[in-house]
């Protein structure tokens, strides 16, 4: 049976273990966390995704209150008023 870890020394002598990717996916799969591990990519998914629709619902909001600022100018210059009949 192979280690799960193999135990190294870091700065000031204090011992910690590094795995690698086929050690954590089996660590994952043994414990049964592989439902923890799929909420926790569905979750950040789904934050990206919204940001990403806030993002582009800020900039279509910035493009919807130009377009009307440069309706308002074009009615102030060529624009006919009430009174001027």
């Amino acid at each position: 049976m192979r280690r799960a870890a193999r135990k190294n020394r870091g700065a000031g002598g204090i011992q910690y273990e590094t795995y690698g990717m086929d050690d954590l996916i089996r660590i994952f799969s043994e414990r049964g966390d592989l439902a923890h591990l799929a909420l926790l990519l569905w979750a950040a998914s789904a934050t990206a995704l919204a940001l990403f629709v806030l993002r582009e619902l800020a900039a279509s909001i910035r493009r919807f209150d130009d377009f009307v600022r440069e309706i308002a100018r074009f009615n102030d210059r060529f624009g006919h008023h009430q009174g001027d009949r």
